[in-house]
């Protein structure tokens, strides 16, 4: 799957790629948010897996015409597993990373072990900025999460579907039911910019304490290719990897 191109209708843009990373600090204001220090990265989600797993953590969306559902993320019906059926406004992945901290370790062997998720209640799924931390991770972290949009309408065609019924789309991984969505965090802020973000407790892309950049700026932010090859249109198969059956 790759990403889509998406429409800025309040802009009058065409952005390249689908992906809207939010940081956001707890709603409660007496609750200290310690910004990532520099080095510092963390793993949600399994490459390898093949079975469920990261419950309520890791998740696809089956998305309608216009809008949005109103379930909390990773809430019913989003699932584990892709959509077995067409989605009308397309397919979104939804990756929420864990909110505490040790306090020490920048990384770890696994790169999981020195974050955690809070203490939560279960009413509100698991995921959020809410809830207490554990003991062995006592410092509260902004709650990062993955927003990707997947642009499969144009496979919203039965014809295009196996004869069986079984949903078409693949991972990069070879992953044909979604078990190895993951994602991968590597902080990149300048200076104290996010910890000013977090104290200030911005809403959305409203932060006084930050200079905003426009929608127009941000599209000139490209990276060029460093290889030189074809990457648009069909694959007969995945670049080191097995095809799924």
């Amino acid at each position: 799957m790759a990403p889509p191109n998406l429409n800025y209708a309040s802009e009058g843009l065409t952005a390249d790629g689908g992906i809207t990373i939010y940081y956001i600090a707890s709603p409660d204001a007496s609750v200290n948010v310690t910004a990532f220090t520099p080095g510092f990265r963390m793993l949600v989600g399994d490459a390898t897996a093949n079975s469920p797993g990261t419950a309520k953590k890791v998740c696809h969306r089956c998305m309608p015409a216009t809008g949005d559902n109103l379930n909390l993320n990773c809430a019913a019906p989003d699932s584990e597993t892709l959509p077995t059926g067409f989605c009308v406004g397309g397919i979104r992945s939804v990756i929420t990373f864990p909110t505490c901290w040790d306090g020490k370790n920048t990384d770890s062997a696994d790169h999981m072990s020195h974050v955690a998720y809070p203490i939560f209640d279960e009413s509100q799924n698991g995921v959020g900025a809410e809830g207490a931390c554990p003991s062995t991770h006592p410092v509260k972290i902004p709650q990062v999460m993955y927003e990707v949009m997947w642009d499969t309408r144009p496979f919203n065609d039965k014809d295009l579907w196996p004869e069986d019924g079984s949903q078409p789309f693949v991972w990069s991984t070879g992953d044909k039911d979604g078990y190895s969505q993951h994602g991968d965090y590597v902080f990149g802020w300048k200076d104290d910019s996010l910890q000013r973000a977090m104290d200030l407790r911005c809403d959305g892309d409203v932060c006084s304490g930050l200079e905003r950049q426009s929608p127009e700026e941000a599209m000139k932010c490209t990276k060029p290719s460093v290889v030189d090859e074809d990457i648009d249109g069909w694959f007969t198969e995945i670049p080191g990897v097995a095809m799924a059956t």
